[in-house]
């Protein structure tokens, strides 16, 4: 767009004054044609003029830059010659142009007036411009232009302050992570200072405890070379006392063997006229009934199996003879099932316990010593049996030791062994053929403690005598008392269920069974394969056919029907040919629902010929992949202290095997 020519509507001169000079003068020439017009009209008027100049004219621009003295040309935006451009069409031809005076009487560049001075400058006045308004517009646009300079002076500045002011704030940024860093450092130092400090003084600590402990344990060894001393004069005094008592004990256990010997002589041969007898009366019969009695007398000749009449095992006989009638008898008057030499040996069995037991209480009323670590330590030692040969080995040897040992005596050792052997099979862990195993390793050694066990485990279950209690209203009060008579424990007033018992019975079953059927290579097993199979024939004599019967005749063929099969072959298939026949036909006559589990385990067992196969875990494994310990430190320290103060008394179980003779 170009430049807008602006006419004046009034005449060209005014009293001879040109109103429109040359158009393209420059702007020096402008004032100082301004300054002469001022000066004219200074001395013509006699009215006080609003504006009134003393100073020429000197014009800067933004910056304080001196402004050129070129011409200048007023220029009008295309945007508001758009906006215009309808409004100028109908004014092209007029020759002039309404112009507006600007009144700036002051020159004030406040900062608070900054939002106003676009209104002030640009307020209309209600008159033509006269001849000062090129004057005022001039003076305007300077005014203007250094409103802006200044306003763009103080936007420089501010910038400037705001640049200085965020680098003075990354400087002190910078700084406060140096401070923070170096703060961190020192932190550190310190730390290990400290960790040095610590460990001087962590090791000056134990340095004293050592010296500390030391100084205990010399004292401890002072004190127990005292009480060494004192053991050994009580002990002097103890062993004096002991031999007198030893005497008189002996010469006591002395007789009364001699008067059992006596009556086990007159019961051993009352025993064999009797089996004579009824040998004469079994002969009688077959005579006069030889088709009858076929079956019966195939049930003899296994019952009776090799060195049966040296072993006492009572024999099966056909139906009326004189021995049949003595059980029958028997068993109505006190509901007792089980043959006359089972009873007898249980009889003496649990006569040598009671007198142990005796023996015992009486050791332990006069000591005041406490012989509950050596209980705890033999049986840590059971818990710990295992199925491998190093492991049997082992803990057998340790046994033997703690019989060995003078400072607890041999009876109290062996009681403790027999309890522990037989509660610990109820355990879970419970490792049969291991436990037989090193019951055959102990009592190899100590044949008189075999018994004891054996008595503790008819103790605990009535049917590894064999025999078996029925049911009596008129002898027994309640279900519970019978209960309790065949076994059942009670707990807090309650008897255990039947699950639990038949439970422990299988157990207990199990343990005798792997017991009797155990050969050890060098070792003796006094309660070996005879005992096992006079107890097979001794139980299908006497005992019925019901679940506690099934239950320990399945349990005991399991552990040693492979044994039992290995020695005597055909002799113990006649036995299995008679459970079949005869047991199983009695518990299926029963029509008990209860019954059919056991049943079909032993139909199984028959049919499958299981006897042929090896039970799992008979055979010891070399060593196992894993080992299960039982923490024992505290059971060794407590039996390792105890021992120090107790002297020998192995004198009791010398009594005690001279008085069982």
């Amino acid at each position: 767009m170009g430049a807008v020519k602006l006419e004046i509507r009034c005449p060209q001169t005014v009293n001879g004054i040109g109103l429109e000079p040359d158009p393209n003068w420059s702007f020096d020439t402008l004032l100082s044609e301004l300054d002469s017009l001022e000066k004219k009209l200074n001395a013509s008027s006699s009215v006080p003029l609003p504006f009134r100049k003393t100073k020429s004219r000197e014009l800067h621009g933004e910056k304080g830059i001196k402004r050129s003295s070129n011409a200048f040309v007023m220029r009008v935006s295309d945007e508001e010659f758009e906006d215009n451009e309808g409004e100028s069409e109908g004014t092209d031809n007029r020759g002039l142009v309404k112009a507006a005076r600007f009144n700036c009487d002051e020159y004030y560049l406040s900062s608070s007036d900054e939002d106003s001075d676009d209104e002030l400058c640009l307020e209309v006045q209600p008159y033509l411009m006269n001849e000062a308004g090129s004057v005022e517009s001039a003076l305007f646009e300077l005014t203007h232009e250094h409103q802006l300079g200044v306003k763009e002076e103080i936007r420089n500045r501010i910038s400037a302050l705001e640049t200085d002011l965020m680098n003075e704030s990354e400087k002190s940024s910078s700084a406060h992570i140096k401070v923070e860093k170096y703060r961190e450092a020192r932190q550190e130092v310190d730390r290990k200072f400290d960790v040095q400090y610590q460990r001087k003084i962590a090791e000056g600590l134990d340095n004293h405890l050592t010296a500390v402990q030391r100084d205990h344990e010399l004292k401890s060894q002072i004190e127990e070379k005292r009480i060494r001393s004192d053991a050994a004069h009580e002990e002097a005094k103890r062993r004096e006392k002991a031999l007198q008592e030893e005497r008189l004990c002996q010469e006591k256990a002395k007789a009364e063997a001699e008067a059992k010997l006596k009556a086990e002589e007159a019961n051993r041969i009352a025993l064999e006229a009797e089996r004579r007898a009824a040998e004469v009366a079994a002969e009688r019969e077959a005579a006069k009934a030889p088709k009858a009695n076929t079956s019966e007398v195939s049930q003899t000749e296994a019952l009776g199996g090799p060195n049966a009449t040296s072993s006492g095992v009572l024999i099966a006989q056909p139906k009326g003879s004189d021995i049949d009638k003595t059980n029958k008898s028997h068993s109505a008057g006190n509901t007792l099932r089980a043959a006359d030499s089972a009873l007898n040996l249980e009889r003496e069995r649990q006569q040598k316990l009671k007198e142990l037991d005796e023996i015992n209480q009486s050791l332990r009323s006069s000591s005041n010593e406490d012989f509950g670590s050596t209980e705890r330590h033999i049986a840590r030692l059971i818990r710990q049996i295992r199925g491998t040969t190093d492991n049997v080995r082992t803990k057998a040897n340790e046994l033997t030791k703690i019989f060995n040992n003078p400072r607890c005596p041999q009876t109290i050792s062996i009681a403790s062994f027999a309890k522990k052997v037989v509660s610990h099979c109820e355990s879970p862990d419970n490792a049969a053929f291991a436990c037989g195993h090193v019951i055959v390793l102990v009592t190899s050694q100590y044949p008189q403690a075999m018994d004891l066990l054996v008595a503790e485990l008819q103790k605990a279950c009535i049917y590894t005598v064999p025999k078996h209690i029925s049911y009596s209203k008129s002898a027994f009060e309640s279900k519970e008392a019978y209960w309790k008579a065949i076994g059942y424990r009670e707990d807090d007033g309650k008897v255990e269920s039947t699950k639990d018992y038949l439970r422990r019975l299988e157990s207990y079953m199990k343990l005798y069974g792997a017991l009797v059927q155990t050969e050890v290579a060098g070792c003796q097993n006094v309660h070996g394969l005879k005992e096992g199979w006079a107890w097979l024939a001794r139980f299908l004599n006497a005992l019925p056919a019901n679940i506690y019967t099934a239950v320990a005749l399945n349990a005991f063929l399991q552990m040693a029907g492979f044994a039992l099969f290995r020695k005597y072959k055909s002799q113990f298939m006649k036995l299995l040919n008679i459970i079949s026949e005869n047991f199983l036909n009695a518990l299926r006559a029963q029509e008990d629902p209860e019954l059919r589990p056991i049943m079909a385990e032993i139909q199984s067992y028959l049919e499958d010929k299981k006897f042929l196969q090896e039970p799992e875990g008979r055979a010891l494994q070399s060593s196992l992949l894993s080992s299960v310990m039982v923490p024992d430190s505290d059971y060794q320290d407590s039996y390792d202290q105890s021992s120090r103060y107790h002297q020998p008394s192995r004198y009791y179980y010398q009594m005690f095997g001279q008085y069982h003779g």
